[in-house]
C-alpha cells in the first residue's frame, strides 16, 4: 500500500471518527432530554408508545484499590501483574 493509500484511508478514519463523535453526542443530548423529562414526571420508569424507558439507581460494591495499596502495599503488589498491549494512534 503506498502512502497516498494510507493518507487517503487515514482520513477516512478521521472523518468517521468524527461522524461517530457528532452521533454520540446527538444521543446523549436526546438521552438527556428523555431524562429531563422523566424527573419533571418524578418517575423512574415511563411508557412512550412501544417502548418502556427505566431511569433507575442502582447500589454497586466496588473495590477500593487505592485504599488498599495504602494499607497493604505489599499485597496489593504480590496479586498486581504486568500486562501488554498495543496502542494505535493517529497524530
Amino acid at each position: 500500500m503506498s502512502n497516498i493509500e494510507i493518507t487517503g484511508k487515514i482520513e477516512a478514519l478521521k472523518d468517521l471518527e468524527s461522524l461517530i463523535e457528532e452521533a454520540k453526542a446527538e444521543a446523549e443530548a436526546l438521552r438527556d432530554e428523555i431524562k429531563t423529562e422523566m424527573l419533571n414526571r418524578n418517575t423512574e420508569e415511563m411508557e412512550a408508545g412501544q417502548y418502556i424507558v427505566r431511569w433507575t439507581s442502582v447500589l454497586t460494591q466496588r473495590f477500593d484499590t487505592t485504599a488498599f495499596k495504602k494499607v497493604m502495599p505489599e499485597v496489593y503488589k504480590e496479586y498486581t501483574k504486568q500486562v501488554s498491549s498495543r496502542r494505535f494512534s493517529i497524530a
